[in-house]
């Protein structure tokens, strides 16, 4: 099925779960925002949301620097 990912078109297996999408992109122990279809995500909701066709979801990365 067909997301879209911070903008971008990605196609993903049917069925899985933002904490599945997270592991997937290695970003599961990463600090991270989620937001699907325009309403942010609390962490402890990652395994229980499950994706759908032409989701819009973004990802929000926190990096550290100086």
């Amino acid at each position: 099925m067909q997301i879209h990912i911070n903008g971008h078109a990605t196609i993903i297996e049917s069925g899985i779960s933002i904490a599945t999408l997270l592991r997937e992109k290695g970003l599961s122990s990463a600090p991270v925002v989620v937001e699907q279809n325009r309403t942010i995500l609390q962490p402890e909701e990652y395994e229980r949301v499950l994706l759908a066709e032409n989701d819009q979801v973004e990802i929000i990365r926190f990096v550290g620097g100086g």
